[in-house]
């Protein structure tokens, strides 16, 4: 998935209006302002109430649902192979979200202040804060790729990380 693959998919879902932040991989380069890395995918949250929306616009780009763990999460393929990985959210009146989990007890909290903007290719873009993506890279075995997005959020933002 190319920078300029993630902004074409970004300004259809803005021409479509909905609220889509970028996560993982490219929501860390985001937030640093370059690409550090290829990325295979493209993570996205999405507001859960605007999903069909969400699903019908990539559908028209030619996205078909190839993975499907709802309500945790599923994944939309173009036909050259480039995915998206989305996660439903549903926010809260004070603008924290949840994400539900495969253990329904311990849903994934996302704070108010987790959705912030950075650029990818100078453009602004909606993506998760550092400490939300350092939160979520916790209580696994990190990849060499984990491992490297982790690196990056310490060099820019000097924040600690587990790994």
């Amino acid at each position: 998935m190319s920078a300029d693959d993630v902004l074409s998919v970004l300004d259809l879902l803005r021409r479509a209006r909905v609220e889509v932040w970028v996560g993982g991989g490219w929501g860390i380069d985001a937030l640093v302002g370059e690409q550090t890395r290829d990325h295979r995918d493209l993570d996205l949250m999405h507001r859960l109430d605007q999903e069909p929306t969400v699903t019908a616009a990539l559908s028209e780009a030619g996205y078909v649902e190839t993975l499907d763990c709802r309500p945790v999460r599923f994944v939309l393929t173009a036909p050259d192979g480039r995915e998206i990985d989305l996660h439903p959210l549903v926010f809260a009146e004070n603008g924290s979200a949840t994400q539900a989990s495969f253990d329904p007890q311990h849903p994934f909290p996302y704070p108010a202040d987790a959705f912030v903007t950075g650029t990818i290719k100078s453009t602004p873009v909606p993506c998760l804060s550092a400490a939300q993506q350092v939160h979520f890279h916790q209580g696994y075995e990190p990849t060499p790729r984990d491992r490297h997005d982790m690196l990056q959020l310490r060099r820019v933002f000097d924040v600690p990380t587990h790994f």
